[in-house]
Parts: C-alpha cells; sequence; structure tokens
C-alpha cells in the first residue's frame, strides 16, 4: 500500500482538502480525506508543502501517432489516399514506448490519460484511441478504450488535399458533408442487410471493413469527433448527425462565441483550442475568450493543446491562459481533467481524486496555473513514473 501525505488535495469534484491523504492499492484510490489512517508498513510520499491533484486528461492530441522530429517516416496521422477511411485505427500508428519525445513529454508534464486521433486530412479519418502515458512495450497494453469515437474533419482541411491537391471529390463544403451521408447511409443500408440476414446466412452482405468501422456510430456506441474550426462547418456536421441519429463532439470550436447559445441547446460537448495556435482563414478568430463564451452559456467544455509532440508540456499555461481571459479557475482545471474524462467517456476511473478510481495523480510544488509551479511526481496506476 502506497499513502500520499500532508499534501493540499485538489480533488477537482470535491473540494480542496488540506493536509490531506490519499491511500493507494492495487492501483486504485481506495481512501482519501484529512483523516485517513496510514496502516502499518505502508510506503509513504511525504507531500507538505506540495499540491496533488489528479492526472490531467488531454481530449485530443496526435502524440506517438506524429513521432518527433523524424519527418515523413514517423507521420502515420493521415491516410491521404482516399477522403473516406474509417477502417483506419489509431491505434495502428502509434508507437508506445518511453523513446518517443512525445509521450515522454506528456508523462512529465503530468498528463496520464490521452485521447490520440487520426489527422485531418479526411473527411471520414478513421478511428481514436484513449490511452495511459504510461510507456509499454506496445500500445495495446495502454489502451483504456478502443475505439473512443470516429473523426471526422470538415473545412479546409479536406478541401485542400482533395480539391487543390488531388482536384478530386470534395473540393467543396457541399461535397465534405455530401460523402459523409454517404458513407452513414450506406452503413445503414449494409446493417439493414445484416440484419435481414440473421435467418438466412446466404443473403448475409460481403464484409465491408469500413462500413463495419461506422456501424458502432449509427448504433451510438461511440461518437463522431467533428474536428471543425468554424461555425458553419458544424452546423453542417450537427445537420448530419441528427439525419442519422448519431452523438457528436465538437473538437477545436474556433467560431464557439458566435453559436455558443445553440451549442448549449443541442447538448453538444466542446473541446477547445489549441489556442495558442492558428495560421489558416478559418482559425482567424480562434481567441482564449471563446471558451469563457462557451462556459457561460453552459456547453460542456474541455480545453484541448491538440499536441503532436512538445506543445503537450503547455497544457497548463494554456488553462492559466483561459482563465486570464474570464474563464473560472475551476472550470479551467475542470477542462482538463474531469470534463475531458466525461466527454470522453472514462470518468468512473480517471480525472478527479476520489475512492474507487486509477491512481493517476500529479504532485506539484505550487499552484497548478502558476508557471513557476514543478511537477514533481507522476503516478500512474499507483506507480511513480517521473520524478523530478
Amino acid at each position: 500500500m502506497l499513502a500520499i501525505k500532508g499534501g493540499k488535495i485538489l480533488t477537482i469534484t470535491k473540494g480542496d482538502i488540506e493536509n490531506g491523504t490519499i491511500l493507494i492499492e492495487n492501483g486504485k484510490i481506495v481512501d482519501v480525506g484529512a483523516k485517513v489512517k496510514i496502516p502499518k508498513g505502508a510506503e509513504v510520499i511525504n507531500a507538505a508543502g506540495k499540491v496533488v491533484m489528479p492526472g490531467l486528461v488531454e481530449a485530443q492530441c496526435h502524440l506517438g501517432i506524429v513521432e518527433e522530429s523524424i519527418g515523413w517516416a514517423g507521420a502515420d496521422s493521415d491516410e491521404t489516399t482516399d477522403p473516406s477511411t474509417p477502417q483506419m485505427r489509431a491505434i495502428d500508428g502509434i508507437k508506445a514506448n518511453a523513446d518517443e519525445g512525445g509521450l515522454r513529454a506528456a508523462l512529465e508534464t503530468g498528463v496520464t490519460t490521452a485521447q490520440i486521433l487520426p489527422g485531418s486530412g479526411n473527411v471520414i479519418g478513421g478511428t481514436g484511441a484513449i490511452v495511459k502515458m504510461a510507456p509499454k512495450p506496445v500500445a495495446d497494453e495502454m489502451v483504456v478504450k478502443n475505439p473512443s469515437g470516429m473523426k471526422v474533419t470538415l473545412g479546409e482541411a479536406p478541401k485542400n488535399v482533395y480539391g487543390q491537391a488531388q482536384r478530386k471529390m470534395p473540393s467543396t463544403r457541399m461535397g465534405i458533408a455530401g460523402l459523409l451521408r454517404e458513407q452513414l447511409l450506406k452503413t445503414q443500408n449494409y446493417l439493414r442487410k445484416k440484419d435481414l440476414a440473421k435467418d438466412d446466412p446466404s443473403k448475409m452482405p460481403e464484409k465491408d471493413l469500413k462500413l463495419e468501422a461506422l456501424a458502432p456510430v449509427l448504433k451510438g456506441e461511440i461518437p463522431l469527433l467533428v474536428h471543425a474550426h468554424r461555425a458553419d462547418d458544424i452546423a453542417s456536421a450537427v445537420r448530419v448527425a441528427e439525419e442519422f441519429g448519431v452523438k457528436v463532439v465538437w473538437y477545436h470550436g474556433t467560431e464557439g462565441h458566435r453559436i455558443a447559445g445553440w451549442i448549449a441547446k443541442k447538448g453538444i460537448p466542446t473541446v477547445h483550442g489549441p489556442a495558442m495556435r492558428g495560421g489558416s482563414w478559418e482559425t482567424r478568430e480562434m481567441d482564449f475568450k471563446t471558451a469563457k463564451a462557451l462556459h457561460d452559456a453552459g456547453v460542456k467544455l474541455a480545453i484541448t493543446t491538440g499536441a503532436t509532440s512538445q506543445t503537450i508540456r503547455l497544457i497548463t499555461l494554456v488553462a492559466a491562459l483561459y482563465v486570464k481571459s474570464g474563464l473560472p479557475r475551476e472550470a479551467a482545471l475542470k477542462a482538463v481533467t474531469i470534463t475531458p474524462a466525461e466527454i470522453l467517456g472514462i470518468a468512473n476511473r480517471v480525472g478527479s481524486v476520489e475512492k474507487g478510481k486509477d491512481a493517476d495523480l500529479r504532485i506539484l510544488s505550487g499552484d497548478p496555473l502558476d508557471i513557476k509551479s514543478r511537477v514533481e511526481k507522476v503516478l500512474i496506476d499507483g506507480k511513480v513514473l517521473y520524478s523530478s
């Protein structure tokens, strides 16, 4: 048994505990509070004067699937040979071990869980995977949830990859929405044929990997993870999703301030960012203030760095800049812990310091939103995997 004793515990969901203790056994938090008795023989980490909080949850990134500083040889996020590749799986592109700089940076920052997604070149890019940042020989051993959702991209990226570079569909926003509808309709018909063939196997359609990958979307098992910056693009995605009765999570949300109330009424979670990066016409309105507008409207809000490598280290700096721009401090801390965990469907395991949850923790020298604070220890599943 392991005890972390004497620190200020930011539970995220149940307030702060001064001079608290966390008991850990078999990778889980078995008790937390100000008056927890430490069993005889337990290993003790003295956290007096420190801040202890849950490991951070990055709701969307490309760590390990875009290997750091390697160039084309390690760029495995976009299969840009076909605008519809739902059969692609992020798990097949992730370099799992500790050699990968992006994964190492995440661990050292205290990002303990992340959803790794395909890139944004295709209209339908493939399925994401949620993994722990504990290095393992193979990515399968890091998995929390796989598949976690189906990556879909609207806007400039597919238009550029296919319309501009390859002179083929989709070259317009109409084409992007049309292709998405077409693939969902094909999947709908495919599932209908499979259902009708239950009593007559001779009528079973030939297995189609693309449609098999999209089937969980139509069954409501995983959401469409929609990369969209502009308000009109997410509106198109919602339009299509409502036609087929599927779930949507909005990623980036650059123009979220324009339609915050509408998004709130639709009940669409939004993962905002990366707010420190723009560079194209559709990202011209990227602003830290947008998160406040979404929060004030009642949108379930998470913060993302969209990292491919070392930029994952900026996650708490970014959260602090959101606070500077008006997002309440509590909301900012939740936006990098419990809220992304809820959006990803893993809040029963991570995102807060609570009894029964995975012992994924960061121990800091001071306030998590203070740029001077250092990450001193990071635990994943109750094991100290980083110590400064």
